[in-house]
């Protein structure tokens, strides 16, 4: 009888928590987390993209001064004015895709995956989180880059439309995140996450146009900088700041969409499947 008493007066064990169609205090955590992790190193992480756009800007302006001449679209603008742009969105760029790939990349080496692949986060919830943690990232380096130059003198970067700095900045670090996120899944090792980032990131960025404007390629490289969805970021950023591109915005803004969506829906699928993760 005592046995029956002590038994039923024992605490039964707490329900399963109702998360409802997604886990935002999951997401939020793994989106702080991924935060967190640039941001306990902000030297590396967000000053020395900094320091690296100022040297380039300064070494051009150096080297060409004002005497930078631009044809077609561009004829008569600044050098220095187009290139700011360009030097800004570059460093977003690099930084959402080193985010998302280093995080992984370390997580698989150190075999710590565990840390995400166990609690209660879909594959789009870890989609998210991992990929809006890089784009934190990205649009500090491009703010904190663009403020510097601006107050440094360096360039003046006055705002023509607000719109397709917000559009393109959005989506090249998505993008960017989501291979990042690709490329950190893939790889096994450093060495191949290097081999990503020198032989496709680094020649995709510079047969964008970031330099120069694209018409003075000869082919087949102008052509195959039209394939490049890099040049479209590029592009439609640069126009937000000097009114001039050298596509229609409208082209830019359906191609980098379509390019970011399945990107996305890539990494969406890598997390769903455990590529690579759960072996």
């Amino acid at each position: 009888m005592s046995d029956q008493i002590s038994a039923d007066a024992r605490p039964l064990p707490a329900p399963p928590r109702n998360y409802g169609a997604i886990n935002w205090i999951g997401l939020w955590t793994l989106y702080k987390r991924e935060v967190g992790r640039f941001l306990k190193v902000w030297m590396q992480t967000l000053f020395a993209p900094v320091i690296t756009t100022l040297l380039f800007m300064t070494v051009f302006k150096l080297a060409f001064g004002n005497r930078g001449e631009l044809t077609g679209d561009f004829a008569g603008l600044d050098y220095n004015a187009f290139l700011a742009p360009g030097l800004i969105i570059m460093s977003m760029l690099q930084n959402a895709f080193q985010n998302t790939s280093s995080s992984l990349t370390i997580a698989k080496v150190q075999g710590s995956q565990v840390d995400f692949l166990m609690p209660p986060l879909s594959p789009l919830e870890l989609t998210l989180g991992f990929i809006f943690g890089a784009v934190t990232r990205g649009i500090m380096v491009g703010v904190i880059g663009g403020l510097a130059i601006h107050f440094s003198g360096l360039a003046s970067l006055n705002i023509a439309m607000i719109w397709p700095i917000i559009w393109f900045s959005l989506m090249a670090t998505i993008f960017l995140a989501a291979l990042g996120a690709i490329a950190g899944i893939w790889a096994e090792k450093f060495d191949h996450l290097a081999a990503i980032t020198n032989f496709v990131i680094v020649p995709l960025t510079f047969l964008s146009g970031t330099f120069y404007d694209i018409k003075v390629l000869v082919e087949p490289f102008q052509t195959a900088a039209h394939f490049d969805p890099i040049f479209y970021l590029i592009d439609g950023f640069r126009a937000g700041f000097i009114g001039v591109s050298n596509t229609a915005l409208s082209t830019g803004m359906i191609t980098t969409a379509g390019f970011t969506l399945a990107s996305c829906v890539w990494v969406w699928w890598l997390f769903r499947t455990g590529y690579k993760l759960k072996s």
